[in-house]
């Protein structure tokens, strides 16, 4: 090709391109100017100082000023008597999205569909603006991406590739080899983090964890089963966050405190930092006993049929369950109590996380039962709450962003109708809330979670939404 047909080509490539993004549809990047005015911030700074009845001016979905003048197109937003904080994050979540279920073939693709605004309905109507996936698919980048379009309003979504060792299927590792490139692939792919899991060997777990720093991304996850009994040889350099207070339970046989500051102590002499998980131990103690705290959750018609269905079914907690189980589970309630408290003496971060999706776990509701149950085992009000916003921000990289209240902040934003700094239960008397600029008042998150309970109790009884008929999708 001479060089007159390679410039015309170009020309053709680049008139095509300018003709394909005019007909694209364009994400407004204007959105409505608003002002909170006469609220009380509790801004989760370092300092945390509050400001009383103070203004606070949001245009094009971030914070633009504090206590300035009220711009006259402005809609007000009456903060008097309420208290105004950053979202809140949940890092340890299974979204449900798109899936096959059956058989696959050429073409065929899901099988099974999310309604997608069903379900991010319930991290928004619980103020909670940023998530953290950690066994994410391709599915879940369009879903993301559905948030990001506008098409639906949800939260952001941090995106962990999983890795396990062992037989099976997913993303299956069992060299150093195996590990470094299945990091690269996940790397290429877009996905930001890294999860390792209990089937890895040490040497690949090990190979994971350092070509993951190499990378660019942190790693979270389980403690893999092979260190039974040399608990030391996994923290090594960017394992960065453990994924459950139920990792260290494991590796104790007496549940002593003692046990617990060793356990911080690695921790802190690491830098890892520890997302307990307090709700699903919790939840799966009473599902040991009996399905009676999921048969009679008031929560349970949020829930999307499948997984109602798969809950009381299916359930395995129940269903495997014996006396010596019962009681290990109970001790393992009351051990991961201990467990915050050494690592609050340790100092070593603690985030806000519920590995919502399990069993009795509610996305969305299931984040103010564990800040609560973190206030219960000996954090104040005040560093729960940090837990679940300044934290999580600094963690996922992104604390320019979100997490504190402050100009210049992306206008992700959680009004209360009371202070939680008083009682932590006011996280759930949410007024309204901020979602990348967009405000949402408490009448619409109601009327978002009434339209989900209206879709699911519609599609009751259904059998691709019966967990044991699913395979013959």
């Amino acid at each position: 090709m001479n060089l007159k047909h390679y410039t015309i080509l170009l020309l053709c490539i680049l008139q095509c391109w300018i003709e394909s993004c005019q007909s694209a549809k364009v994400i407004p990047t204007s959105m409505p100017i608003y002002a909170i005015r006469n609220v009380n911030i509790i801004p989760m700074t370092a300092s945390n100082e509050l400001i009383n009845n103070a203004t606070v001016i949001i245009q094009n979905r971030k914070i633009v000023a504090i206590n300035d003048v009220i711009p006259k197109n402005a809609t007000i937003i009456e903060g008097k008597g309420k208290w105004l904080l950053p979202g809140l994050v949940d890092m340890h979540v299974h979204n449900l999205a798109d899936i096959n279920f059956s058989t696959n073939y050429p073409t065929k693709g899901a099988t099974l569909f999310t309604d997608n605004q069903d379900f991010m309905s319930l991290y928004l109507a619980n103020g909670i603006t940023t998530v953290l996936e950690l066994s994410a698919r391709v599915e879940h980048f369009g879903q993301r991406n559905e948030i990001i379009k506008g098409n639906i309003i949800g939260p952001r979504i941090a995106l962990a590739f999983l890795i396990d060792g062992g037989e099976g299927s997913g993303n299956i590792a069992n060299t150093p080899e195996e590990g470094k490139q299945t990091v690269r692939i996940a790397k290429a792919q877009g996905y930001e983090f890294i999860k390792v899991y209990s089937g890895l060997n040490q040497a690949t777990f090990n190979a994971i964890v350092q070509e993951a720093q190499k990378q660019g991304m942190k790693v979270v996850g389980h403690i893999p089963n092979v260190f039974r009994g040399k608990l030391a040889e996994a923290f090594i350099p960017n394992y960065s966050l453990v994924a459950h207070a139920e990792e260290f339970s494991k590796q104790s046989k007496s549940f002593s405190f003692s046990d617990a500051q060793r356990f911080a102590q690695l921790a802190k002499e690491n830098g890892t930092w520890l997302t307990p998980t307090l709700i699903t131990m919790v939840r799966i103690a009473q599902q040991t006993h009996s399905l009676d705290s999921i048969k009679n959750s008031p929560l349970l018609k949020y829930v999307p049929p499948l997984m109602q269905s798969k809950w009381l079914l299916s359930n395995n907690y129940n269903r495997e369950t014996d006396t010596k189980r019962i009681t290990r589970i109970d001790s393992m309630v009351i051990f991961h109590q201990l467990l915050i408290k050494a690592f609050k003496e340790a100092k070593v971060p603690i985030v806000t996380g519920t590995d919502a999706g399990v069993s009795g776990v509610i996305w969305g509701f299931s984040l103010h039962d564990e800040i609560a149950l973190l206030v219960k085992a000996g954090l104040s009000p005040e560093e729960a709450l940090v837990s679940a916003t300044r934290l999580p921000a600094q963690w996922l990289g992104i604390e320019d962003k979100i997490g504190t209240v402050g100009k210049d902040k992306m206008a992700d934003l959680l009004l209360l109708d009371a202070n939680p700094l008083d009682d932590i239960a006011n996280t759930r008397k949410i007024a309204g809330v901020f979602i990348n600029g967009r405000w949402v008042n408490q009448k619409s998150l109601q009327q978002m979670l009434l339209n989900t309970e209206k879709h699911h109790k519609a599609n009751q009884g259904k059998d691709e939404f019966d967990w044991k008929k699913r395979k013959s999708f």
